[in-house]
């Protein structure tokens, strides 16, 4: 299963990160972006404790349980070893953090699940990647662009990555020819107003032109 996971992340190459969005809505937001070419989804949990650890996990649960075979559904923002296990129990796929940290990555692969790590400097990915990691997240990329992913993978070419974090139409083309490998999107797809007003097939317009743009 991970090495399915990983080819589906290299070949999609979009996460849809999704942030925020209550339970009922989750389901029709998450088959919007299915039948716009969507294929994996990430659930973040709340750094800030406004959403508990195990409420979370219960919709990474759902969404496993409704698109198995479909999706691949993951966790982000996971900060703890408990948020891993969580998700592993609620049958997520993946793992995605904004930092590095060994004893989460670890955690990770000790349960059999994919791990992307966020990191910023050559240290921190190289110290991603020692730990197991499978991708590194770039993060945050806004400020340095793809010409920062292109000095870094000079020598670090062994290295899988994905940029998260600015990311929009007008610069996926460069990441992309700068070696990256896919990307992590949220409020480009995950429109805050179309969610509301329950337009679902503007959120499926939308996936629709992400998935066009790095196909």
């Amino acid at each position: 299963m991970r090495e399915q996971v990983i080819q589906t992340v290299e070949q999609e190459k979009i996460i849809v990160i999704v942030r925020g969005v209550e339970r009922e809505k989750l389901i029709p937001l998450a088959e919007a972006m299915y039948a716009g070419g969507i294929r994996l989804l990430e659930v973040t949990y709340s750094a800030n404790g406004k959403v508990s650890d195990e409420d979370t996990a219960e919709n990474i649960r759902m969404l496993a349980k409704y698109f198995e075979g479909r999706m691949y559904i993951g966790a982000g923002t996971v900060l703890t070893e408990k948020q891993v296990e969580l998700t592993a129990r609620a049958g997520g796929k993946f793992i995605i953090s904004p930092d590095t940290c060994p004893s989460v990555i670890e955690k990770t692969r000790a349960l059999g699940l994919v791990s992307m790590p966020g990191a910023l400097t050559p240290s921190e990915m190289q110290s991603a990647h020692r730990s197991g990691a499978d991708f590194i997240k770039i993060f945050p990329i806004t400020s340095l662009g793809a010409s920062y992913v292109k000095a870094v993978k000079a020598p670090l070419s062994h290295l899988k990555m994905l940029a998260v974090g600015g990311v929009d139409e007008n610069n996926i083309a460069e990441y992309l020819k700068a070696g990256i490998n896919g990307f992590g999107l949220g409020s480009n797809i995950i429109d805050k107003k179309k969610i509301a007003e329950n337009d679902w097939s503007g959120i499926t317009e939308l996936a629709k032109k992400y998935v066009k743009l790095v196909k």
